[in-house]
């Protein structure tokens, strides 16, 4: 948790908790309701998976939004410079861990046994496309997606990897869990503010941050709003989603009185909390106020069919939730696939042999993984979405092409398992506009690295931000408040275009 510093002298600099700015903005926000009428609402080496505490799961009113005035006034500047407002929407299922290039997407059959395992390669219907023999459902729609297989960088470590493949920067605290550079999904939230319908949050997420991930220099205000639990639990609901009818004018009037002390407390404030908590409150109000919101977070709404369709699990459901999301106009979802509760399966894709069985984890875990996948893929298109979202399905790298057998923790057996290995990775990206049924870039003979068409995650970011309409080298503050491109270097990648 981050240290209070004592108070030096009356103006010193206080800075909270992340938790407790979160916990503060949402006590704002409804103390705002409830007092309107008190009666009328009665480690530096990988040790196994990562802690659950590590990925909060739990509702939360972490939103991004503009008041009243400055919507309207971005939006007079949006029309003077002839931008048109955009509907593009992006979804990354983001794989915590890392998964195994050499088991999903780029496998080597005709590599030595101790680098190629057991899982087998099986044919798609586009042409010259191969997936594991465990995603047959994958096959399927091949002709749907396209596989990036020679992306790479330089951090084995989950956060630092985690991190660089998000921000677009190395970062300088490799253990560090929040990002030193903001991140992809924070980063749109900021770009996109007042370019969307503020009805609906531009981002949205399955935990508060990615590990590794965050806002960085651009405050609290860009994270997600956070869509915690088992979308398939028949209990499952959004918190901080809804408001009587008969306290939408109260609220109204209470929001009026508070924007009266906002001149006042920007005056007092030297932390820049309160520009944040002004943008928290903002965005609840909308929320809450819209059944559009609403709507779009209902899975109930959805034909049981579909919901089979993807799976009546976490990731399946996690996955067409996405869906509904972006169909209503939310700009970023990203929605992680850990903890899947699956027999055989560990909770993460961080499959080292102290961990668990490699194949035995592969066997267990791919089918749920390749039902969820799939069936977004298929939905995209046959929903006609497929110009206007694009899917990413990544984690932060990939595994060590040689296996590594090590007694496991529980097992107290030798069993095989693969390390870290941001040397060579396998992307799943379709929709987007972008050609599909093809292959971008291959590794060498044993899975080792890029042999052609080495590319960094950086391209891909390149990518992203392209089609939802945002220049990659507009500058957002750095640590230090220095202007910095929102990625270093990168171009898009051609073959996407």
């Amino acid at each position: 948790m981050t240290r209070i510093p004592p108070r030096a002298k009356p103006r010193a600099r206080i800075e909270l908790p992340l938790s407790a700015r979160f916990a503060y903005t949402a006590w704002l926000a409804f103390l705002l309701i409830a007092t309107s009428d008190a009666g009328a609402m009665n480690n530096n080496t990988c040790r196994g998976p990562i802690s659950r505490r590590s990925f909060l799961e739990a509702g939360s009113l972490a939103l991004g939004g503009l008041s009243l005035s400055g919507l309207l006034k971005s939006r007079a500047e949006a029309a003077e410079q002839g931008r048109a407002a955009t509907d593009a929407a992006v979804i990354l299922i983001w794989l915590q861990g890392g998964p195994s290039h050499m088991e999903t997407y780029d496998l080597k059959p005709e590599a030595p046994a101790e680098y190629r395992g057991e899982t087998r390669p099986i044919s798609t219907v586009a042409p010259g496309v191969e997936v594991s023999e465990h995603l047959p459902l994958h096959a399927k729609v091949a002709d749907r997606f396209t596989i990036i297989r020679s992306i790479s960088h330089g951090f084995a470590n989950h956060a630092a990897g985690a991190g660089r493949f998000l921000s677009g920067y190395n970062p300088f605290r490799l253990l560090d869990p929040l990002a030193q550079f903001p991140c992809l999904g924070p980063v749109v939230s900021k770009m996109l503010e007042g370019r969307r319908d503020p009805s609906l949050p531009r981002y949205v997420a399955s935990a508060t941050n990615v590990y590794g991930g965050g806002s960085a220099s651009l405050g609290p205000a860009y994270l997600p709003f956070v869509v915690g639990g088992d979308p398939n639990a028949p209990n499952f609901k959004v918190n901080n989603l809804s408001l009587a009818p008969e306290m939408r004018q109260r609220l109204d009037d209470r929001q009026l009185l508070l924007g009266a002390f906002d001149s006042l407390r920007r005056d007092v404030d030297r932390t820049g909390l309160m520009d944040s908590m002004d943008k928290f409150n903002q965005e609840a109000v909308n929320l809450l106020t819209s059944t559009q919101a609403q709507k779009a977070f209902d899975i109930s709404q959805e034909d049981d069919a579909v919901r089979e369709k993807y799976g009546r699990h976490k990731w399946g459901q996690r996955a067409l939730l996405a869906r509904r999301l972006v169909e209503a106009g939310v700009s970023f979802v990203t929605m992680q696939m850990q903890n899947p509760s699956i027999p055989g399966a560990i909770g993460n894709w961080d499959i080292h042999a102290v961990n668990g069985h490699l194949f035995d984890d592969t066997r267990a875990r791919l089918p749920v993984y390749d039902k969820a996948i799939a069936a977004l893929v298929e939905d995209i298109y046959d929903r006609g979405l497929d110009k206007r979202v694009m899917v990413i399905v990544s984690g932060e790298f990939g595994r060590t092409p040689r296996i590594n057998p090590q007694k496991g923790t529980s097992s107290k057996v030798v069993q095989p398992g693969r390390d870290h290995y941001p040397g060579a990775m396998s992307v799943l990206a379709c929709g987007g506009g972008m050609p599909t049924g093809q292959v971008v870039g291959s590794t060498t003979a044993k899975g080792e690295r890029p042999r052609d068409r080495r590319l960094d995650p950086n391209d891909l970011l390149a990518n992203i931000y392209r089609h939802l309409g945002i220049d990659h080298q507009k500058t957002v503050p750095d640590n230090a408040g220095r202007p910095v491109p929102l990625i270093p270097h990168g171009q898009p990648i051609a073959e996407l275009l």
